[in-house]
């Protein structure tokens, strides 16, 4: 099994916006003074030059349209709601917001079927919206696929027991913690782990300083080091622009490439852009828009296929 894809599956807006069920624990959105076409205007340019970057080094984007019809201003971030694994199993994730559980759709796995990717099963874990607990895909879950492991930052999007029932499925060993960052003045659970962690093959981007207990972090710590990962470690600033929201994956003659946008980008420290490079190279998209009124970035648009071929 290998940790990076060359194919992701990312999801057109066509009624992107502010959503307002999930602002309330998803602090890093804001309101922007602008009418929501406007503001879906600005995503799709954003959306559309990013998809073009990354296809022109040879990573295989199947792009598939939100559909109008069903009012999902969040579709945009796909891998809330799917995962794709190399034996052919999809699992579909329960939502915290109600509107985004709408994103979840069959054409998806029909296109998919069609580009010749074989699934094999689904499990379904989207009836625990029905007790009230989450559990928001690989927004919630880290997964290092080569040790199966998987970290989760417990949060009301995150539910533990639901990490361990996806952890026996899928056979990873959970790495469970609690990340928080400080808002008004107090100390509040992240909303996903993935804006505060990124798992490459040979590194790891985190922001260790939102790990408040010291046992946690050092576990962790230990886990990461343990399977050779060197640790690059930002700040709750840096966090702030994204810098753990990013995702490596393959192009052109299995090249690999770490993705993110101009803001996480452009808040590294010339040392931490040296000891990323020293892995791979960076390929960052302006995604200013789709940030400020979605709260999620450049990792949050892209669903890894590893799906078998046919």
């Amino acid at each position: 099994m290998q940790q990076t894809t060359n194919t992701i599956l990312m999801i057109r807006p066509v009624n992107f916006r502010m959503n307002e069920e999930t602002a309330v624990n998803n602090y890093f959105q804001e309101d922007l003074d602008i009418k929501n076409t406007e503001i879906n205007r600005k995503a799709l340019e954003e959306f559309d030059e990013f998809v073009e970057k990354l296809r022109i080094v040879g990573i295989n984007v199947i792009v598939e349209s939100d559909d109008k019809l069903m009012d999902t201003p969040d579709s945009i971030f796909p891998n809330n709601w799917v995962s794709f694994h190399g034996n052919g199993d999809v699992a579909i994730y329960p939502m915290f917001a109600e509107n985004r559980r709408k994103e979840r759709r069959d054409e998806v796995f029909i296109r998919l079927e069609n580009e010749g990717f074989k699934i094999e099963n689904i499990i379904d874990y989207t009836s625990a919206e029905d007790e009230g607990i989450f559990l928001e895909g690989t927004g919630s879950l880290i997964l290092d696929r080569v040790n199966s492991k998987a970290y989760c930052a417990l949060s009301p999007r995150a539910d533990e027991d639901l990490v361990i029932e996806f952890c026996e499925d899928f056979e990873y060993t959970p790495i469970i913690f609690t990340a928080n960052q400080t808002v008004e003045g107090k100390r509040l659970a992240i909303y996903h782990t993935n804006v505060m962690m990124c798992l490459a093959e040979n590194f790891a981007i985190i922001c260790l300083d939102t790990i408040d207990d010291k046992k946690e972090r050092k576990n962790v710590v230990k886990n990461l080091k343990q399977d050779g990962k060197e640790i690059i470690s930002i700040t709750e600033v840096q966090m702030h622009q994204f810098a753990g929201n990013m995702l490596q994956l393959r192009g052109e003659k299995n090249q690999r490439y770490l993705i993110m946008s101009n803001s996480a980008h452009n808040s590294l420290t010339p040392q931490q852009i040296n000891a990323i490079e020293k892995h791979c190279p960076i390929i960052s998209s302006s995604l200013k828009t789709i940030e400020t009124c979605g709260g999620g970035s450049a990792r949050c648009m892209m669903a890894e296929v590893f799906l078998p071929k046919n």
